[in-house]
């Protein structure tokens, strides 16, 4: 795990979210040629109608535990129909606020609304028993509490003058829905914080509970599944079909789906799943074709689910509003994420957590990432493929506002191709890895960066990771090919990064990459670098370019097709404030290229050239 290290861009010329467009423009439909496609992103409002199952268990909140749940007028509780349940099977639930946890299922069956109601699950009790204390402070006694620390591998001598221990702790606390943020003591209590003091089981809030909903947090899952026996039945391997549910308000994480290996304590590493190099067929197989649609995640304490097993899809669902992770995929292959919302990751602001919006971690294989919306990430990567990955894919998505948009680290094989990024401090980095292909993306102040170190398995901070993936030799053939990279004067420093850490010059002298062409660069006139490179002879190994024929001369063979451009007085992309990021004018001398075979299948393009980037230029 490495954090990226560059500075942030800024986020004003070329336009912000627009505050105003809301989640209507994210729905909006777009143009039948957009890469991304404009949405529907997250849920889509449905009408569900009752499976037909094996055997329907209709719940409740006011259910009654003893009903046998044949109707949606007698419902039973879900807590009796998990534990009923058996393949095939399914839970149709009616709408209202289900205020429980730890509920346990190893068959699969389906879940889902009753016709258009809500369910919420909630991992939070109400607090109504207050006392009023001087300075504006109420404290109440509270018995659910979850204490934490920061795992083994936390660096304390570098991080903790950032981030305090406190925040650690899993415990949330809320106002009439608002999540408040921890405090170090009852002193430093204000309206919108909180402080616990775990000795005595108190809760203190800065806020006058008086007429207001305040809840905290009760239960650390929602839904665990795991791979062995629970309710007297062994577990059938398949996972769970989900639809329409809300999850929200748990400490820790929402749904841990389990591998080989049972689900950990908060105290415990949970990635480590398999521990080791491990042949694909030997891990991802307890739990098989886990399904959330339309599935709403939000307010975890640290994140939206782990989920380990192959054949997992996640659909049209909002991940929101987590600490270390939103989506957390462990040694699991055949993948799929597409058209999910995904915001607001390390919203405590966490240091030295390596935090994603989504983590691919652990000899993942073949997971695709497309057409999704990660955005609201300042704080956070948007999605990273980390330790030993093969073969991903990441198309068509837009990507806005991360620490790095896409990450590649310690893997083998990914295909990065018809995104747009904007606005994030790298849109694309590729670390210790080989086979990264990047085509036809937008970069709107977003650098790539493309780098290798002396990391190897030999004395590493953790353990066999790098045994996974390529050793110190073999991070090469990566290909950077017909992508658009614009940025406004603010943006500092190159735009495209190939960087070798200076240990290994001399040591490591093969180029990161196989081709490097047809790339268009639009950027403020000024005296900025345009690219840097290694190796270069030398000891230093590293070089920047301020222009392409400085480059061409200097490394032969790249960019014969490759334009670099000031950026134009007027408008570069259609309308930036609406989020359209086709070119508004095609720039003299720009033709279309050939895109290879495999990168149109994975795109869904027909034609078989492109202009560079991800979007053709505005019709007129």
């Amino acid at each position: 795990m490495t954090s990226p290290t560059s500075s942030r861009s800024p986020l004003a010329t070329l336009g912000r979210w627009a505050a105003a467009v809301g989640l209507l423009a994210l729905q909006a439909a777009a143009p039948a040629w957009a890469q991304p496609s404009g949405g529907p992103y997250g849920p889509v409002p449905q009408r569900y109608a009752v499976p037909k199952a094996a055997h329907v268990y209709f719940v409740a909140p006011d259910g009654k535990a003893d009903s046998a749940g044949a109707s949606a007028s007698e419902p039973t509780t879900i807590e009796s129909a998990i534990a009923r349940v058996v393949t095939g099977d399914a839970i149709v639930m009616r709408g209202g606020t289900y205020r429980t946890g730890g509920l346990q299922l190893n068959q699969g069956i389906t879940i889902q609304p009753y016709l258009d109601e809500v369910p919420v699950l909630k991992g939070t009790r109400v607090a109504g028993e207050w006392q009023a204390l001087p300075n504006n402070v109420w404290r109440t006694t509270w018995a659910a509490l979850f204490p934490a620390a920061p795992l083994g591998w936390w660096h304390a001598d570098r991080e903790a003058m950032l981030t305090p221990l406190h925040r650690f702790n899993n415990d949330m606390v809320f106002i009439d829905g608002e999540a408040l943020q921890s405090a170090g003591w009852p002193g430093e209590v204000t309206a919108k914080s909180y402080y616990i003091d775990y000795a005595k089981g108190h809760v203190y809030i800065g806020a006058n509970p008086a007429g207001r909903l305040v809840e905290i947090t009760a239960h650390d899952v929602a839904l665990h599944r795991p791979s062995r026996e629970v309710h007297g039945k062994p577990s059938d391997r398949l996972g769970p079909q989900i639809r329409g549910i809300t999850f929200t308000q748990y400490a820790y994480r929402a749904i841990d789906i389990e591998g080989k290996k049972p689900a950990t304590k908060v105290s415990e590493e949970p990635t480590d799943d398999p521990v080791g190099p491990s042949p694909e067929e030997q891990h991802g197989k307890e739990v098989v074709g886990t399904l959330l649609e339309n599935v709403t995640i939000t307010h975890c304490s640290r994140v939206a689910g782990f989920f380990r097993g192959d054949k997992l899809v996640i659909r049209n669902s909002l991940i929101s509003d987590t600490s270390t992770e939103g989506i957390y995929i462990i040694g699991s292959s055949d993948v799929l994420l597409e058209r999910n919302l995904i915001r607001r990751n390390n919203v405590e602001r966490l240091t030295g957590y390596y935090p994603a919006a989504v983590k691919i971690f652990n000899q993942s294989h073949r997971v695709v990432v497309r057409d999704n919306l990660v955005i609201e990430q300042p704080y956070s990567n948007g999605v990273w493929w980390d330790v030993g990955n093969k073969d991903g894919v990441f198309v068509n998505n837009h990507v806005e506002g991360t620490m790095a948009g896409v990450f590649f680290e310690i893997s083998k094989g990914l295909t990065v191709a018809g995104n747009v990024f904007v606005n994030n401090q790298q849109g694309a980095r590729i670390l210790n890895s080989s086979g990264a292909k990047l085509h036809h993306n937008t970069f709107v102040n977003s650098p790539v960066l493309i780098d290798r170190n002396e990391r190897s398995a030999q004395g590493d901070h953790f353990g066999w990771h790098p045994q996974t993936g390529p050793d110190v030799n073999e991070r090469v053939g990566h290909v950077f090919e017909g992508n658009l990279l614009v940025a406004d004067a603010g943006v500092k420093g190159p735009l495209l990064r190939f960087e070798q850490a200076p240990l290994t010059c001399g040591k490591v002298t093969a180029p990161m990459t196989t081709r490097v062409d047809g790339n268009v660069y639009l950027r403020a006139a000024g005296s900025q670098p345009l690219i840097s490179w290694a190796p270069v002879p030398g000891t230093a190994c590293q070089k920047n370019f301020a222009t392409l024929d400085d480059f061409r001369q200097a490394v032969p063979g790249v960019e014969a097709r490759g334009r670099a451009l000031a950026t134009p007085d007027g408008a570069v992309f259609s309308s930036p404030e609406l989020r359209r990021f086709e070119l508004a004018r095609v720039p003299d001398g720009v033709q279309p290229l050939p895109v290879p075979a495999d990168v149109r299948k994975a795109l869904g393009w027909a034609a078989a050239t492109h202009l560079p980037g991800a979007l053709p230029a505005q019709s007129r």
